[in-house]
């Protein structure tokens, strides 16, 4: 391998890592994004590279981003480091966040077939998305008769925490303010953790999805195929 070549795979492999995307359109990592698809050897190191540390690769509208894999302590967050990060102290806070997220994704992926092609989402829309979702445990459905019982009661909890927590809390002072103490208060704390990865841009009470979002988006999609999704009223092969 030409030493060209190799420092070219570690150049873009350093970027992606450092948390960076690779654009076609951007002159600082043009000739990279040219190098990764038009060089055999770079392209297939960088792979490499990115597997070995458990770093997975997806890109949208020209331009390279990575994420943690699966279990992923190094480049990802353990449950613990994001209670500490988002202020939580239950298990169930953070499953909700989780809860939050998800239903998020569904707002602007619930088809494979045709992604659904969103410029924002309100944060009214979101609200009312997350209680219809978790109304839904609360009656039980057939998809749920599916799961184990370890997997329902989890649901269940999450579901009775968002029923247990007021819509805003009572001091107008706090009102708008992230926090685990409302509901309004938890989907701005989501989403705040979301805009702090470079996943969502906010306007006033409107939330603007990044390409950065919607490549990793469409990546959990195609390799998740839908379980959670069937669940929580996307389509079965989204």
């Amino acid at each position: 391998m030409e030493e060209r070549t190799l420092k070219m795979a570690m150049e873009i492999f350093g970027t992606l890592v450092s948390g960076e995307e690779i654009s076609r359109t951007k002159p600082s990592t043009a000739e990279a994004y040219q190098a990764y698809y038009g060089n055999s050897e770079v392209y297939d190191l960088v792979t490499k590279l990115l597997g070995r540390l458990n770093l997975s690769l997806y890109e949208y509208n020209e331009t390279l981003f990575v994420t943690a894999g699966d279990g992923n302590k190094i480049f990802g967050y353990t449950n613990d480091d994001l209670k500490r990060l988002l202020g939580l102290r239950l298990n169930r806070e953070l499953f909700l966040v989780y809860f939050i997220i998800y239903q998020t994704l569904l707002i602007f992926y619930s088809d494979s077939a045709t992604y659904q092609i969103r410029e924002y989402v309100r944060l009214e829309e979101l609200l009312q998305n997350v209680t219809n979702a978790a109304e839904s445990i609360m009656r039980g459905s057939e998809v749920f008769d599916a799961l184990e019982e370890k997997e329902k009661e989890g649901f269940r909890s999450v579901a009775q925490l968002w029923h247990e927590l007021p819509l805003s809390v009572s001091d107008d002072a706090d009102r708008n303010k992230a926090g685990r103490t409302s509901r309004l208060g938890m989907v701005k704390l989501t989403m705040n953790f979301l805009q702090g990865e470079k996943l969502f841009l906010a306007s006033e009470d409107r939330f603007y999805p990044t390409d950065r979002f919607r490549a990793l988006a469409e990546g959990y999609f195609e390799d998740e195929k839908g379980r959670l999704t069937k669940l929580f009223g996307g389509q079965e092969n989204a």
